[in-house]
């Protein structure tokens, strides 16, 4: 027993060390952030097989909130119960939470933001490499025949099209569903009309609707309920979460101006750590400290509870055929839709010389040598301070 509880609490800080330096160096949003778990967790640590990270990142897409928290927590519940539940998001959130809580009271305090832009000159390529590593290796995991191959190339044109991200997970996941219905059907020399087209439509009729009806006044506690609601309802891109934020805390009550709604974002942006984190900042120029700790707690505390309600179910899905088709289309849609923030990010990153050199370099290094992405991330932001010091 003692054996068992020393075990307990070996991997209990080995999930807190992982997420405390992941939290700490993950820049570049939710694709950039499930490259790095899938380095450290699967092919590092080997703490589960490529097709049991595909199984849970397909699920974190599945649930409202910030997919790549919610991809820490269930990682963190997986490798050590729930106590590693609690201590993986909070690992993974805090780092970003104290960064951005710093850069708010200066904002406060002097009225600006510290310059990082030569750290993301650096750092953007090397995210760029990681994530492109990634995508392959989960690809070739993941796209198990000719089927899935086209539903991949299917989402990754939907995406492309500007189609919203559930209606491409859901529609691709019921016709993998349609699909093995099928194929089951025509060897029992059956045969099935391919149906799952008719449900893509459906698939978005549960996105959440902005705002509250009524202006209030600011208190805490209204604002923490407001991003308790953002937390547990919205699905999407960091530009979703700033459409909440603009319909309600500045058109609607007027507690922000616009010009501090996208000094917030672009905080959560070019931090390590969750977009989320956004509310932090928002919390604390509203409220201090006090704000800062109940905008924080408001908006992750949702992904906690549905990853705790969701997590045991996932193993009984894969064991049903019919539902283990849905979670194989959900997972090749879920990498389409890296795949198309991945060439977003390309276009944004790949801008000179020297980024595509520090691109091509990071991979080939990733390629060749197997090196750390975290090692390769502290190195792209060493770079990225030379690059600007030299003036090139």
């Amino acid at each position: 027993m003692t054996g068992i509880a020393e075990q307990n609490r070996l991997r209990l800080r080995e999930v807190a060390g992982l997420f405390l330096k992941l939290g700490t160096l993950s820049f570049g949003g939710p694709a950039a952030h499930t490259a790095l778990m899938e380095d450290e967790v699967v092919r590092r640590r080997q703490w589960m097989t490529r097709e049991e990270f595909l199984d849970l990142v397909g699920m974190t897409n599945l649930i409202p909130g910030p997919n790549s928290t919610e991809l820490a927590i269930i990682i963190g519940r997986r490798r050590a119960g729930w106590p590693g539940l609690l201590v993986a998001g909070a690992g993974f959130i805090l780092p970003a939470v104290f960064i951005v809580t710093f850069f708010a009271w200066m904002y406060v305090r002097f009225g600006a933001l510290p310059q990082v832009h030569a750290l993301l000159l650096g750092v953007k390529p090397v995210i760029l490499a990681v994530v492109i590593q990634a995508l392959w290796r989960l690809g070739n995991t993941a796209i198990k025949n000719c089927a899935l191959g086209l539903l991949a190339a299917a989402a990754a044109a939907l995406g492309f099209l500007g189609v919203h991200e559930l209606v491409i997970l859901f529609g691709i996941g019921l016709l993998a569903v349609s699909y093995f219905s099928l194929k089951q059907r025509w060897k029992a020399g059956q045969t099935l009309m391919w149906s799952g087209l008719a449900a893509l439509p459906m698939a978005g009729a549960g996105l959440p609707a902005t705002a509250l009806a009524v202006a209030a006044p600011f208190t805490l506690g209204a604002m923490f309920l407001f991003f308790l609601k953002v937390g547990a309802v919205l699905y999407g891109s960091g530009y979703v979460l700033l459409a909440f934020l603009q319909a309600d805390l500045v058109e609607r009550w007027h507690w922000l101006t616009e010009s501090q709604l996208l000094d917030a974002v672009a905080v959560g942006q070019f931090t390590p750590g969750p977009l989320f984190t956004t509310a932090t900042f928002i919390g604390y120029v509203l409220g201090g400290l006090p704000g800062a700790t109940l905008a924080t707690l408001g908006i992750f505390l949702p992904a906690f509870l549905f990853v705790a309600i969701s997590e045991p179910f996932l193993p009984r899905l894969r064991k049903n055929p019919s539902a283990g088709a849905f979670l194989d289309g959900l997972n090749v849609a879920s990498l389409a839709l890296m795949l198309v923030v991945t060439v977003q990010l390309t276009a944004s990153t790949v801008v000179d010389w020297p980024s595509l050199v520090l691109a091509l370099l990071a991979g080939w290094l990733l390629l060749r040598y197997k090196v750390n992405s975290v090692w390769l991330v502290l190195s792209g932001a060493l770079a990225g301070e030379l690059r600007w010091l030299m003036g090139f």
